[in-house]
């Protein structure tokens, strides 16, 4: 499972998820768009276009599906929720959260994190950021918890820096062309997401 905003999903997103596939040797691997996002203090891009977006991003990698079912949920979106619904559907699957380094620290903020330890294996993702030494996050402050690292080399982008440059008129496909798949850039463009108002 590795879910968020994908607001919009950018290259670092689909490298975290081919390495995901490959170093934990995953059958499926499920990308799930985040419904109402609780912990996030700004608006989000309407759910059609993120989920639109996150298609366009991870299409055609073996082995990986978009799952709507966040989008669809009434209320606040809570990631244990989600993990109970796979273990429901797949009895005796081996289930694993990926999630980024950044998202890692926020762990304890989230809802019912403890119940999280013990349903999924956490796999964290660090990118390499030298001038964020030691803000890691450290499995040993979680005994009760599985972990198992990724390995994912630094790429410096972001959801954030890619709305900025999107938001700049007449600049939108070109700015953003290598930083995110080509056909979303393309459906940023299209749909004008982004642009200051």
């Amino acid at each position: 499972m590795f879910g968020g905003a994908f607001d919009p999903p950018h290259n670092a997103h689909v490298a975290l998820v081919q390495a995901a596939m490959a170093q934990l040797q995953l059958d499926e691997l499920r990308i799930f768009p985040t419904g109402h996002a609780w912990h996030k203090p700004r608006v989000l891009t309407p759910a059609q276009h993120r989920l639109a977006m996150a298609r366009l991003a991870f299409a055609g990698l073996p082995g990986v599906v978009v799952d709507d079912r966040e989008m669809l949920r009434a209320g606040p979106t809570y990631t244990i929720d989600t993990l109970r619904e796979l273990a429901r559907e797949q009895p005796g699957a081996q289930l694993y959260l990926i999630m980024g380094a950044d998202q890692a620290r926020a762990l304890p903020s989230w809802h019912r994190w403890q119940d999280l330890l013990r349903a999924a294996t956490i796999s964290i993702a660090e990118r390499q950021q030298p001038e964020r030494a030691g803000a890691g996050f450290d499995a040993k402050n979680y005994p009760q918890g599985r972990f198992a690292p990724l390995q994912l080399p630094p790429m410096p982008v972001s959801a954030t820096q890619v709305r900025a440059l999107a938001a700049k008129p007449h600049n939108t496909a070109q700015g953003i062309a290598q930083l995110v798949p080509g056909p979303v850039a393309r459906y940023i463009e299209q749909h004008h997401l982004y642009l200051a108002p």
